[in-house]
């Protein structure tokens, strides 16, 4: 960026590499940057952008590069003496004592060297330092006069009429005292504890084993007269009476049921043969 063209204010002015011009222009243009006290930060400037060494807002890197030579007219190509004067008088006493004088050659001063002889280290944070004119009130002065106020505004109208002031000063500064409360040792009437008779420990029930709470009854046994009798009575069979007439089922030799009395084998035998 050069010098000539800045950014909108009061963004700071960041000079990439500027090699000079009309001492006019740069002269007015370094008087706006210190009525508008923008920052300048020289990378690379030469012949009249050095004048940017005047401001007070002004610094260099260390690896920036400044070149100083004569000032010249366009025209004659010849040097001008009284605007070298007046650059070379625009520079800070250090940097003049350095350089001794201009010459139509350039002589180069880095930025480490000039850090040296005083110019400002754009690497390093700067530091803003406001003043003001009244210093803030102390905290407990403004606490003081809020209970001065609430006190004036409770109290009747005679007694809140008596100045207050010093009383009130003097009780923020003043610490207040406190009373401690002693302890006479021949006042104290030592007891022993009570003495406490112990608690028995009471355990819970034993939970009962599993035969125990889980007994099966068996069944009752059945009387020997009752199976006598069960195992003597013979079954009766009461067959039904065929319908007559009907077609019989099966062969005349073949009985369908057996007769109520009881018969042999034999005879059972005989009668399907």
């Amino acid at each position: 960026m050069p010098y000539l063209d800045p950014p909108p204010a009061p963004a700071p002015v960041v000079v990439v590499k500027d090699v000079g011009g009309f001492v006019d222009a740069y002269r007015d243009q370094t008087e706006r940057y210190r009525r508008e006290d923008r920052e300048v930060r020289l990378h690379e400037c030469r012949s009249a952008c050095t004048l940017a060494l005047s401001l007070p807002n002004v610094c260099v890197y260390p690896d920036s590069t400044l070149k100083f030579h004569k000032a010249y007219n366009v025209n004659t190509k010849e040097a001008d003496e009284g605007v070298s004067r007046e650059l070379f008088n625009a520079y800070p006493p250090a940097v003049r004592a350095r350089l001794g004088d201009l010459t139509r050659q350039y002589r180069v001063l880095r930025g480490a060297e000039l850090i040296e002889l005083g110019v400002r280290d754009c690497s390093e944070k700067r530091t803003i330092m406001v003043a003001k004119n009244t210093p803030p009130a102390a905290r407990g002065a403004g606490i003081a006069q809020a209970m001065g106020s609430l006190v004036a505004s409770l109290l009747p109208g005679e007694i809140a009429a008596q100045p207050r002031a010093s009383a009130t000063a003097s009780a923020v500064r003043q610490p207040i005292p406190q009373r401690v409360a002693t302890l006479d040792p021949k006042a104290v009437e030592w007891r022993s504890a009570p003495s406490v008779a112990p608690v028995p420990s009471v355990l819970p029930p034993e939970r009962p084993s599993f035969e125990a709470s889980f007994e099966i009854p068996l069944p009752p046994r059945r009387p020997v007269q009752i199976a006598a009798i069960v195992q003597a009575t013979p079954l009766e069979l009461h067959p039904p009476d065929l319908i007559h007439g009907a077609v019989p089922p099966i062969p005349d030799r073949f009985l369908s049921y057996a007769p109520k009395d009881a018969m042999s084998v034999e005879m059972i035998l005989r009668a399907v043969r």
